[in-house]
């Protein structure tokens, strides 16, 4: 059986588990069918029943998102990171609403019991009783990261200071489980194995992936920083020397998340694809000097010692459904292609390349890319100047809509499997030219870079 089809496999049974938990948390808290088809016969009347689900369900949807980012290596490989972080989102954002909607249910329970004394009602509820104060500060910690977290907010952060936010959300779901597992009967009996068993699984998972895996490759890797290159202005790579490399199974077209451990700013993970294939002992990537991370990299001196985790991403190994392969890539997204050229085993003409720049002069490895298109049959296509339009995907001076521009350029683009790495307004607009060409959706595959 390959790696993939036990990737696969695993994937499913993942799902199949997940949709199981949801079924046992509703039969927690509607504990017979009359239950269920009471509530369906009123459903606007609240009782505690549906207070209850609506903060199981919020926290059964809370573990798995912390599952589906928990770096388990089957999901990596069969699903990509994409795709991940698309289903954690969105699972994080229903449970967010259950959790607002449970602490609602719970307010207006507590309210009509006294309506006399809403104050006392209401502290009683979320201070004075077990455990509550807990739940209450973990609930305050999990909204703050849900609120940094908002497009219009994000874009007024540091990737650095969301980061950190944004681990204040396993705070708040600690400080959570102790008054769900002393109310009432949830923690006692077959209800307490169980929730125990979500809690202890999902930190088992966290602490084995994200913790220990990481700190044995990068003992095992003993990678160093060899020497800090420009590219161009505001890019530069880093190329390092270590040991055990191939333990690592590392892909081209493959991230890993970088730690360069000098000084505080070490301390913090950045993803960064390869940009080159791994090759012996040596391993480069190639990054932007825009931001904190990219800065701190560019200043690394010889010697600085490399933390690492993954390697992780499915574009190493992709699933395609034609023989021929088209790579979409804007700006710095070339990095991961310039590895997957060099180190994919492709024949003759079996890729096509199509690289955005606002301008010439900010095309990377242009000479490498020009010697890789020579060995290896590849055809190549730099795409520069200012944006045309707003929402387009291509520079001015092209003629025709997007999707007739990109069928122009890629005349046989139905009978490829299409890859695109960019920006996120980019890769979209990428996207719906394809669509609009005709590519089905399944033969598009959007590594997206930003957070």
């Amino acid at each position: 059986m390959g790696q993939a089809t036990v990737d696969r496999a695993v994937a499913r049974v993942f799902v199949l588990a997940g949709v199981a938990t949801m079924v046992v948390t509703t039969s927690i808290a509607y504990r017979s069918l009359d239950e269920v088809v009471g509530y369906l016969a009123d459903p606007l009347t609240p009782r505690l029943q549906e207070a209850d689900v609506t903060g199981l369900w919020s926290a059964n949807l809370m573990l798995l998102q912390v599952l589906l980012l928990a770096r388990l290596p089957w999901l990596e490989r069969a699903w990509g990171r994409q795709l991940l972080t698309r289903w954690h989102r969105s699972l994080g954002s229903w449970s967010v609403w259950l959790m607002v909607l449970h602490v609602l249910l719970f307010t207006v329970q507590a309210v009509s019991r006294e309506p006399g004394r809403v104050g006392s009602a209401l502290y009683r509820l979320y201070v004075a009783e077990p455990w509550m104060w807990a739940a209450s500060l973990g609930t305050a910690m999990v909204l703050l990261v849900v609120v940094s977290s908002i497009v219009e907010v994000r874009r007024w952060l540091r990737y650095e200071t969301w980061h950190l936010l944004h681990l204040w959300a396993y705070v708040g779901m600690a400080l959570a489980l102790p008054h769900q597992l002393v109310g009432r009967e949830l923690g006692r009996g077959w209800t307490g194995v169980y929730w125990w068993s979500l809690y202890l699984v999902t930190l088992a998972a966290v602490v084995w992936f994200r913790v220990l895996v990481p700190v044995h490759r990068t003992r095992r890797s003993a990678l160093r920083v060899d020497r800090v290159r420009e590219e161009q202005p505001g890019v530069v790579s880093v190329e390092m020397t270590g040991r055990n490399l191939d333990e690592l199974g590392a892909r081209p077209g493959q991230f890993l998340v970088w730690r360069f451990l000098a000084g505080r700013a070490g301390l913090r993970g950045h993803p960064y694809s390869l940009s080159s294939a791994p090759a012996g002992d040596r391993l480069r990537v190639t990054v932007s000097t825009d931001g904190d991370g990219g800065r701190h990299a560019a200043g690394l001196r010889p010697g600085t010692r490399v933390a690492i985790e993954g390697p992780y991403g499915a574009l190493g190994d992709l699933r395609r459904r034609h023989p021929r392969l088209l790579l979409l890539a804007a700006g710095v997204g070339i990095t991961p292609f310039r590895a997957l050229v060099e180190g994919g085993g492709f024949a003759p003409g079996e890729v096509a390349l199509l690289h955005r720049v606002s301008d010439a002069s900010q095309a990377l490895f242009e000479d490498e890319l020009d010697e890789l298109a020579e060995q290896h049959g590849m055809d190549m296509t730099i795409l520069s100047g200012p944006r045309r339009a707003r929402g387009s995907w291509l520079p001015g001076g092209v003629d025709g809509s997007d999707h007739e521009a990109l069928l122009r350029l890629v005349p046989d683009l139905l009978e490829r499997d299409v890859v695109v790495c960019g920006p996120f307004g980019w890769a979209a607009a990428v996207r719906r030219a394809a669509d609009a060409a005709g590519v089905l959706d399944r033969d598009v595959h959007t590594e997206e870079f930003g957070w």
